[in-house]
């Protein structure tokens, strides 16, 4: 008489059924996990084994807009290429790599300058794979329409050269080889990492969900990546004056264009204005940052980065909360449609953009009102909190 064990089906589990879904919800864990650690660390209730200043940006550049970013574009860039979907044990590899990556960046920030260079590894070969995942696509796919997604690589293929030298400069400085290489590879992350990859992405996408029929200027993305390169350059050297100068040329450029896509905000949907507000945050956090700049100089003040909040939480959050909240409803079949909540948070994060904003106001003329800095780190986690909780149920187990 044979005897067997009866096969039962396997239960796939959802939340890695589509690549959004991981890499949004992990993002805005670290997202949470990152700004709560910066405060204590800032307000001495811990004390970090790494430079605050390198703590914050690492941990949002790579950890959370890194992922927040692989989600969409997993999901995005395969249609964008005409190629098939990502394999789902390639993307679910790589989305355990860097939560790895994370955790071991926050244990070590908290215990060892070497457990934090080891986490900077690993970040980085999970950066890599995703990267290569990206090219792979590109190759492959049978688009012959291929000028954005080349742009998109390049500003990935940036990002990752940066996160690189971050590796190996933070190394040489656990040998004693110390020298100011932050101020070098901060701009490059900044303006050719994430604000043109978001720029890159943005520039495709809202005139597609916009229907917008007007064509782009000639060169458009070309034009905008050498004055951002430009931008770069002048911040590397040192040259604040002629930076302020190109931010202003390039707001200029951009409003123009925007201007001429017809993209009609007032009209549009709650899901589509936040996007359309996003776009428009590019031109004016540049115009505000070069005036910012340009008094900085006169007056010897300082406005704590205001320029660099400006386009980070202005446009790249923005941009980020508007795709996150469509992509997250429309790939779980439900409508693009945002609901009172969702509204709510869009108009939230401009409350963020604001009180960040109304700090390094605070800072430059001299004043110090340590509220302001609480106020700016609770409505960050609260945006990050609140809407977790409106989707994180939908990433995890689809509609209900």
């Amino acid at each position: 008489m044979n005897t067997f064990s009866p096969q039962l089906p396997k239960v796939k589990n959802y939340f890695f059924s589509q690549p959004h879904q991981p890499f949004f919800l992990f993002g805005v864990l670290w997202a949470i996990v990152s700004m709560i650690v910066f405060t204590f660390a800032h307000k001495g209730v811990i004390t970090l084994n790494i430079a605050e200043n390198q703590f914050h940006l690492y941990s949002l550049a790579f950890i959370v807009f890194g992922q927040l970013f692989h989600g969409f574009l997993f999901t995005t860039f395969p249609r964008f290429c005409s190629s098939p979907t990502i394999p789902r044990e390639v993307y679910t590899r790589i989305t355990w790599l860097y939560q790895i990556g994370a955790a071991l960046f926050f244990i070590g920030s908290l215990l060892s300058q070497w457990v934090v260079l080891a986490a900077i590894a690993v970040t980085l070969f999970a950066h890599s794979m995703a990267i290569f995942t990206l090219w792979w696509i590109y190759q492959n796919g049978q688009s012959p329409m291929k000028n954005d997604p080349f742009w998109i690589l390049v500003a990935h293929f940036i990002g990752l050269g940066a996160h690189f030298i971050w590796m190996l400069c933070y190394g040489l400085e656990q040998f004693g080889i110390i020298f100011n290489w932050l101020n070098l590879v901060s701009p490059i992350i900044i303006n050719l990492f994430l604000i043109f990859l978001t720029f890159s992405v943005a520039q495709r996408m809202i005139p597609f969900f916009s229907h917008s029929q007007a064509e782009k200027s000639p060169r458009f993305i070309e034009i905008t990546f050498a004055l951002l390169t430009l931008k770069t350059l002048l911040a590397v050297l040192v040259f604040p004056f002629p930076e302020a100068t190109v931010s202003l040329i390039l707001a200029g450029y951009l409003l123009r264009e925007f201007l001429r896509w017809k993209l009609s905000p007032f009209q549009s949907p709650a899901i589509l204005w936040i996007l359309h507000l996003a776009l428009f945050w590019f031109p004016i956090g540049l115009f505000l940052g070069a005036l910012a700049q340009i008094i900085e100089i006169v007056t010897a003040t300082s406005f704590l980065f205001l320029g660099t909040h400006l386009l980070i939480l202005g446009f790249l959050t923005t941009v980020l909360i508007g795709f996150g909240t469509r992509v997250t409803l429309g790939h779980s079949g439900q409508p693009p449609h945002a609901d009172t909540l969702a509204i709510v948070l869009f108009w939230w994060t401009q409350v963020v953009i604001i009180a960040r904003s109304a700090l390094s106001i605070d800072h430059g003329f001299g004043a110090s009102h340590p509220w302001i800095f609480d106020l700016t780190v609770t409505t960050w986690v609260l945006l990050f909190v609140i809407w977790g909780w409106k989707y994180g149920k939908i990433l995890l187990y689809g509609k209900r």
